[in-house]
């Protein structure tokens, strides 16, 4: 008789609940949610790619040392004017520094992904960089005013949510869309497969 292998269990490494609608948009579902409390506050001289990968990495072992026998899943979002990382807006003011920024020019948004898979004596580690480029009409000051009165551009990365009214601020966007709401899904199924998850 043979006795069927134990499912692996995933963890998702974020507090955000956008990057868990994603998963379950995909049909994948993590046994748990455990987020990393880091300090994200970029390096000197950091690049936004490095920067994004050093922070999804950063979250993975953290909550890897709390789930040794779990896979985990972490990723970064981070918005980028040339070198220029934007902030997680939280503030009104905040908000309406990245809008003007943003208006009528092409900006990036990079998204580090990492999958630590147990090995019985540690995790092996997968990692992808996502780019997407995604240029902004020109905004008047009615258009700002309105997605500031809106109150979603709060606790997101360059201070908007594509998923939402910024939608109609976006003239052209190039890459994964996913990957600017929060996680690049095409990717993460591709590391999932390719590293043995069962993906159903």
């Amino acid at each position: 008789m043979t006795i069927p292998s134990k499912a692996p269990r995933l963890v998702l490494a974020s507090a955000s609940p956008r990057r868990l609608d994603l998963l379950r948009q995909i049909g994948i579902v993590p046994d748990a949610v455990d987020p990393a409390d880091l300090d994200e506050t970029p390096l000197r001289d950091e690049p936004p790619p490095q920067h994004a990968l050093r922070l999804a990495g950063e979250k993975a072992s953290c909550v890897a040392a709390r789930h040794p026998d779990s896979w985990i899943l972490a990723a970064d979002t981070v918005v980028a004017c040339g070198r220029r990382i934007l902030p997680k807006a939280e503030r009104e003011e905040e908000a309406r520094r990245c809008l003007t920024l943003l208006s009528g020019r092409r900006h990036r948004v990079l998204g580090g992904i990492v999958l630590l898979v147990p090995t019985g004596d540690g995790h092996r580690r997968f990692e992808r960089m996502v780019r997407t480029d995604v240029t902004f009409k020109v905004l008047d000051a009615a258009e700002t005013n309105a997605y500031i009165d809106s109150g979603e551009w709060q606790g997101k990365a360059g201070g908007y949510a594509i998923q939402g009214r910024a939608a109609a601020l976006v003239r052209w966007i190039g890459g994964s869309y996913s990957n600017v709401v929060g996680l690049a899904l095409h990717e993460v199924a591709g590391m999932l497969h390719g590293a043995g998850f069962p993906i159903r």
